[in-house]
């Protein structure tokens, strides 16, 4: 609700400097045509033919804010911010022809047939006036302009600038050829035709850099220099391996950004449309924009074999865990542990094992023959309910625990054993409990004391079927 508040604050503030500017349009183009009534100024005229155009020009700014604010829609799915860069264009060619005519008349008062100008006080005086409204709209333009990134008003605020440079030039050329006339000078009344060129000089010249940006626009020319910054950027971020395309377009004062990007193959799907969601955050710091991102998984350069084996079991839809492997002479004996579904027979499970040893097998280099051995175990998916007999499990968890704290004087890395349960599950007794381990030692050496506690206890109460331990640091018990 806050974000629509902005958005509907912002529109209104856009139309406002639109409907000012019209106002403004049409204050200076009275102006002038009266100036060009009074005077016969060939400068004159050309401010006032501008005007006309900035007047032009100001109710198409108008026209293509209302449009270009509207929401996306089933027609228009990237919205209709390119109704301001069309604008933007429509305006860079009034801009041109309104340059063109002026040369034209003004090489045609130069050399072909001299035109009497009368300029007076009250000339310079109104073309101050005008002076004065074309610098406070550019500059309240521009500053609304920057504010909501709008290409329409920019380019209404770039018609306002030139007025201001045009205008102090025929304020120019009607004084010297006033001062030709009260001096008797006659040569000066060029200078009404030269401020003429002068000022068709200004809109060319304003007119092709504004027609150049609203084209690349129109043309979904990537932003300068914003494409290379989004591919350093993303580049820079963990979990990226290489940024293979970025394309970068704009509509009216929105970006569009769709990114591919090379991410591990291992990685899973949570963690890509974390890393996903985290690219599209670091453009939006960029640039606000629309941000599609597409992964494809590689394989790291100094990929792991460990990693390379638990790829080749994700494309085959496999889980696998309990990896090892050793090196003895041209042999690498590689052995896992694989889950399969607890419905499938031996033969569809095997089937399924053989299909990861032979994508195992292919990872080998040539130095060294690749050697698999897989351990087959259930995918548990059934919740069992465990048994009637609480009074019996009891005692054996109080038998369980003082046993495993007992053992500490064997194993240096026992600190104590608690939470220790015990329940049987469909006739069988299954143990867990945690143990406090001493936390600076490596998770291997661990491991390797948790697989002969848990031997003990087996080994101690033959009825128990499986223990489970839980190792966790001093800090956290």
């Amino acid at each position: 609700m806050v974000l629509s508040r902005r958005l509907q604050q912002a529109i209104q503030e856009k139309k406002r400097a639109a409907l000012l500017s019209i106002g403004s349009a049409t204050l200076l183009l009275c102006l002038k045509t009266f100036l060009v009534w009074r005077t016969d100024s060939l400068g004159v005229l050309s401010e006032a033919l501008h005007s006309g155009l900035d007047l032009v020009a100001a109710i198409i700014t108008f026209l293509s804010v209302r449009v270009a604010d509207q929401p996306a829609d089933e027609r228009h799915p990237y919205g209709h911010g390119k109704f301001e860069n069309f604008s933007a264009f429509i305006e860079t060619g009034l801009l041109v022809l309104t340059a063109i005519y002026i040369i034209y008349e003004a090489f045609s008062r130069l050399f072909f047939h001299s035109v009497h100008i009368q300029p007076s006080l009250i000339a310079i005086l109104i073309l101050g006036v005008a002076l004065l409204i074309d610098m406070t709209r550019a500059r309240a333009l521009n500053k609304v302009a920057r504010k909501h990134d709008s290409e329409a008003l920019e380019a209404d605020a770039l018609h306002f600038s030139t007025d201001v440079w045009s205008t102090v030039v025929v304020i120019l050329g009607v004084a010297l050829v006033w001062a030709g006339n009260s001096w008797n000078m006659p040569w000066l009344s060029y200078a009404d035709a030269l401020a003429g060129l002068a000022v068709a000089g200004v809109i060319l010249w304003v007119g092709s850099q504004l027609g150049r940006r609203t084209l690349d626009a129109l043309l979904d020319a990537a932003p300068e220099g914003l494409q290379s910054e989004i591919v350093e950027a993303i580049g820079r971020m963990p979990g990226v391996l290489r940024v293979d395309r970025v394309r970068v377009r704009r509509a009216g004062n929105r970006h569009f950004v769709d990114a591919t990007v090379s991410v591990p193959r291992t990685a899973n799907l949570e963690q890509v449309h974390e890393l996903t969601d985290a690219i599209e955050k670091r453009v939006a710091d960029i640039v606000p924009a629309d941000v599609v991102v597409h992964t494809e998984p590689r394989a790291p350069q100094d990929e792991h074999l460990f990693e390379s084996i638990r790829a080749a079991a994700q494309r085959l839809g496999l889980a696998v865990h309990d990896i090892t492997a050793s090196q003895q002479e041209h042999y690498l004996f590689v052995e896992l542990h694989l889950e399969v579904d607890e419905n499938l027979s031996l033969r569809d499970a095997h089937a399924r094992a053989t299909e990861l040893e032979e994508s195992i097998q292919a990872l080998g280099d040539g130095s060294s023959k690749l050697d698999v051995n897989i351990h087959i175990e259930p995918l548990g998916r059934h919740i069992a309910t465990p048994d009637i007999g609480v009074g019996e499990m009891r005692q054996l968890e109080m038998a369980v625990e003082p046993f495993i704290n007992h053992l500490q004087r064997n194993y240096d890395e026992l600190i104590n054993c608690h939470e220790v349960r015990v329940r049987q599950v469909e006739h069988h007794i299954l143990v867990s409990c945690h143990c406090v381990m001493k936390g600076e030692l490596p998770i291997t050496r661990i491991h390797d004391v948790l697989a002969a506690l848990e031997d003990l206890v087996k080994e101690r109460f033959p009825q128990v079927s499986r223990v489970t331990i839980h190792p966790e640091p001093p800090e956290k018990a």
